[in-house]
């Protein structure tokens, strides 16, 4: 089964600093038809103005994975970590028990565009823990390259989530397959550029949803940079 989500139906936000498109439920946009899939749980689509961002503010129990589209994230947390996560990036956070960070944009010129994900961890209350790590494009280029997974295999940052992430760029006649167990669900999120996935044409912000599939098909792309999740049902 395939389920179309468009871009224009996500939930909307405009701060001012910050504009927003909510893939699922969060802050002021509630809707209960779209309150997580699987273990995935957010997708924010952050658009932040130069020099702003988010203060110091803490979370618990919750796989927190920032990529970052456009422009830089700052990043500081209360383990002591200071990272600057950049395009290529996949930055992984564990709230575990609890941690504190802040996120901001250092640019005083360039506006930030990323991606917040978040996932339920499979297992609550555990030590909070960070890792970043870069993915150049030569190896998402035509493929989907594992990104994040619960054994941090081919050099993946490890989520302690019952899901795997995949990255690939997309032009052209470039294409790939990807095995699905269809006792699992998938999520395919266009970050950017046109594509076709499963047959069905996405636009930038698009999502796919899939279920009781056996394999997911990515060709036909226009600039495109694809987000998969192989999830837990």
């Amino acid at each position: 089964m395939m389920t179309l989500r468009r871009a224009e139906d996500r939930g909307q936000a405009d701060h001012g600093w910050l504009v927003a498109q909510h893939s699922f439920s969060f802050a002021d946009y509630q809707d209960p038809a779209h309150m997580g899939f699987g273990p995935l749980r957010v997708i924010n689509e952050d658009r932040i103005a130069p020099g702003a961002g988010f203060g110091m503010h803490g979370h618990r129990d919750m796989e927190i994975v920032t990529y970052v589209l456009e422009g830089a994230v700052a990043h500081k947390d209360s383990l002591g970590n200071t990272a600057t996560v950049l395009p290529g990036d996949v930055q992984r956070m564990s709230a575990g028990k609890g941690i504190l960070h802040s996120e901001f944009n250092p640019s005083v010129r360039e506006p930030l565009h990323l991606l917040q994900i978040w996932i339920h961890p499979t297992e609550t209350g555990i030590r909070p823990g960070y890792e970043q790590k870069h993915f150049d494009d030569a190896s998402k280029r035509g493929q989907l390259r594992v990104a994040a997974s619960p054994d941090g295999r081919d050099g993946s940052v490890t989520i302690h989530a019952d899901a795997t992430l995949y990255v690939g760029l997309f032009d052209g006649d470039e294409r790939a397959e990807l095995p699905i167990d269809p006792a699992r669900k998938v999520y395919v999120q266009v970050a950017r550029g046109r594509v076709h996935a499963q047959g069905q044409a996405l636009s930038q912000g698009d999502a796919l949803k899939l279920e009781g599939e056996s394999r997911l098909q990515i060709d036909r792309g226009e600039g495109a940079e694809v987000l998969v999740f192989d999830l837990a049902a």
